[in-house]
């Protein structure tokens, strides 16, 4: 058996979510303010008049910010009956795996990342972090999100 990744890249690493939670990707699109919301939200997008929280996965992840005048790209994802954005800094392709080739996250990591990785994917030129995006989006303050 093999699973198809939608990857992209964030503060150097590639990361990859299933193919079929991605709606679509997105240049950088204006964002609204959501006051008082945590940190890692970004603000709310509207794509096409829906209403989408944008996730700012560095913050998520406690990596630095983006570098100023630097945009970021957005994997817009299902989650249950809602749709978020994630904000990243870069799209990849689409890859396929072998799921039998499918480990642990690595003891190298620490913190909310290695709590928000499912596991990873050695590849030819890269480790792909396979990221766990239910738990992604269970954010203090806005509520858990119910598995696709």
């Amino acid at each position: 058996m093999s699973t198809q990744y939608a990857t992209f890249h964030l503060a150097g690493h590639l990361f990859g979510v299933e193919v079929r939670r991605v709606q679509e990707v997105l240049t950088e699109q204006p964002r609204t303010p959501a006051p008082l919301a945590p940190r890692a939200v970004a603000g709310l997008i509207n794509l096409r008049g829906q209403v989408v929280t944008a996730l700012d996965l560095r913050r998520r992840l406690n990596m630095p910010d983006r570098e100023e005048g630097r945009v970021a790209m957005n994997v817009v994802v299902r989650a249950g009956d809602e749709v978020w954005s994630l904000l990243v800094d870069s799209i990849g392709g689409v890859i396929e795996v072998t799921d039998s080739t499918f480990e642990p996250p690595p003891d190298t990591l620490s913190g909310p990342i290695r709590e928000l990785i499912r596991g990873a994917y050695k590849l030819d030129d890269a480790l792909l972090l396979v990221l766990d995006v239910d738990k992604a989006l269970e954010i203090e303050g806005i509520g858990a999100v119910v598995a696709a």
